[in-house]
């Protein structure tokens, strides 16, 4: 890995850079961050989701959406995205990504460490057959905002802590 790859931008609470700092430390003693996150849908409307594969350093094994990351320090956010959906998923983005919001979270993802992220998300609607990398991804589906909303009330702790929240937010983003 390179240098810049085991960094974080740290930012303020309108994402204006304030410095950098290792990511695993950035988590043990939380900092906010710069990430991002990318929603995709089918043309049927479905969302991609995929579990984390069981080595990640944090939330092996639940469910998220399609792909999250850090944009390294002087990366774009857009980069990032399209960096990421490619390295996770094994996906190219040929339409552009669609920025819907941003907002601050943090929360506790196990008893070390916790996610304290300025985070812009992005959705993009693709019937592309992903191709997930397998350190990032055990498993994938496509699945109905209904079936999904059952699932998340009947079963939270399956999905990560970013994931729920976005969720909200992005049904909540609708009605607006």
């Amino acid at each position: 890995m390179k240098d810049n790859e085991q960094l974080v931008t740290l930012v303020d609470e309108r994402d204006n850079p304030i410095g950098t700092m290792n990511k695993l430390e950035a988590h043990i003693n939380p900092a906010l961050h710069r990430a991002v996150s990318v929603l995709v849908f089918n043309s049927a409307g479905h969302w991609l989701l995929h579990r984390r594969a069981a080595g990640k350093y944090h939330s092996p094994c639940l469910w998220t959406n399609a792909c999250c990351t850090h944009p390294y320090p002087g990366e774009d956010h857009d980069d990032a995205a399209q960096r990421r959906l490619k390295e996770e998923m094994g996906m190219d983005t040929v339409n552009e990504l669609t920025h819907i919001f941003d907002f601050v979270y943090r929360a506790k993802v196990d008893e070390k460490l916790t996610e304290y992220e300025y985070d812009r998300v992005f959705t993009y609607i693709s019937d592309e057959v992903p191709d997930p990398h397998p350190e990032e991804v055990d498993d994938w589906r496509y699945i109905s905002r209904d079936e999904l909303e059952k699932e998340m009330e009947l079963n939270p702790e399956c999905f990560t802590e970013w994931f729920k929240i976005i969720f909200q937010k992005y049904i909540s983003s609708l009605s607006n």
